[in-house]
């Protein structure tokens, strides 16, 4: 058996997920605490790389345990009481939600059916120490503004090939993705830009709000959409995003 977790985190103080030896990682400091409360070497796996300054509010991530025989390690504590355990162990920008036994066979990136991420803005007239680092300030938008964004969001739905919203720097070959949905929406002193797929590329979401943001300020139309995506081209779409906006929110199986 394996542990699967359910993890909260303020992404700024880390290199991402994924463990690196000159920099600390969410991954590393999960590991050492299971580690530390199992009393034997863990294995943490993730459902995402997510990168440098990405925040997380439903991270899925995958805990299993060398020489374990039958489940005997998995079973010392009851899944119900390994969030308490394990938050005692972790710094308090990572906290973990839930805990459920998985079979053995479970694998938190490649069983995934779909992810869905957000990207945060905030439109107010001067600044807020309560959003920065964890939300894009941008300039107020009218309710036209907001709601060219949202269309030129929808028209980046379907299954598609979204090469021209992947940075450079990923050796994927497959570069097709099927987005379910794609929307944006002012939710209180927020806007919100949330996208739903079967799974993301380098960058992808943070270069799709841009071009979104794009659209709210006049610099094209929901028109664009499909010729962006057509081409093939990153030089077509938007900028790529400040880190600091985007959260995973949650992971489907």
């Amino acid at each position: 058996m394996k542990l699967r977790l359910i993890l909260a985190y303020d992404g700024r103080r880390y290199c991402g997920w994924q463990a690196q030896d000159n920099a600390t990682s969410v991954q590393s400091v999960m590991t050492k605490a299971c580690s530390e409360l199992y009393g034997t070497r863990c294995l943490v796996t993730g459902c995402s790389r997510t990168d440098s300054g990405v925040h997380a509010r439903g991270y899925s991530c995958a805990v299993a345990f060398e020489n374990d025989k039958g489940g005997d390690i998995t079973c010392r504590i009851p899944a119900e009481s390994v969030p308490r355990a394990l938050n005692a162990r972790l710094p308090e920008d990572i906290s973990v939600l839930s805990a459920e036994c998985v079979p053995d066979g479970f694998h938190p990136r490649y069983d995934v059916k779909s992810k869905t991420y957000e990207y945060l803005f905030y439109d107010a007239p001067v600044r807020s120490p309560f959003y920065e680092g964890f939300a894009l300030r941008i300039q107020p938008l009218s309710d036209t503004e907001l709601a060219a964004m949202d269309g030129a969001a929808r028209k980046m739905e379907g299954r598609r090939d979204f090469s021209a919203f992947m940075a450079s720097g990923s050796k994927v070959t497959d570069t097709v993705r099927n987005v379910t949905e794609c929307r944006v929406a002012r939710r209180g002193e927020l806007i919100v830009f949330s996208v739903t797929a079967d799974g993301f590329l380098y960058k992808m979401v943070r270069t799709m709000a841009g071009t979104a943001l794009d659209a709210a300020r006049g610099k094209l139309t929901a028109c664009d959409i499909d010729e962006i995506i057509r081409s093939r081209q990153r030089a077509r779409a938007g900028a790529t995003l400040p880190p600091s906006g985007l959260y995973l929110c949650r992971v489907e199986y």
